[in-house]
């Protein structure tokens, strides 16, 4: 396993090779050398068709670092940088994550997370260093104009809670 820094404070990448043979294939996922400092509390999966977008929420107090790995499929990963005084606040960070590629990603607390589903099936694990807080959820419109993600598609399938999501000049507004 590998581990990268990226231009936003304390995200990282995470490579490890996959190992396919005959059988099927092998991959590490996680060590906590590699993540020394952060305590993963609870783990969750989930599931989505081609074209979902799940995001991009966030927790304003309570929040979450999160470990993701794709455990089948393949999804585009966001990232938001909320953090109030970070020098990158309201850029954000994308990546490819599969079952192939073998790459997994640390988005530290105060990011908004989302992702969209890129294969007929996408089986997405998150390990989080606190619970959820529905109290304290948030979520930033997927296709906010000052923050312009280059999403790969231009309609997708959205849950009702995340077409209610709020724009980074609201969220900045109220929260930051």
């Amino acid at each position: 396993m590998k581990i990268k820094s990226t231009n936003f404070k304390d995200l990282k990448v995470i490579s490890s090779p996959v190992h396919n043979d005959q059988r099927g294939s092998f991959r590490e996922i996680f060590k906590k050398k590699f993540l020394k400092n952060k305590k993963f509390i609870f783990t969750c999966v989930s599931s989505s068709k081609k074209n979902v977008l799940r995001g991009m929420h966030l927790q304003t107090k309570k929040s979450q670092g999160k470990y993701l790995t794709v455990l089948k499929g393949e999804i585009l990963d966001v990232s938001v940088d909320l953090r109030k005084n970070s020098k990158s606040f309201g850029k954000y960070f994308s990546i490819k994550l599969s079952d192939k590629n073998g790459i997994s990603v640390y988005i530290p607390p105060g990011f908004a997370h989302g992702f969209i589903g890129l294969k007929k099936e996408n089986i997405i694990s998150y390990h989080c260093t606190n619970y959820r807080s529905k109290k304290h959820e948030v979520g930033i419109i997927w296709n906010d104009k000052d923050i312009r993600i280059k999403w790969p598609i231009k309609s997708p399938i959205l849950s009702r809670k995340d077409k209610k999501n709020i724009s980074l000049k609201e969220y900045t507004a109220k929260y930051a």
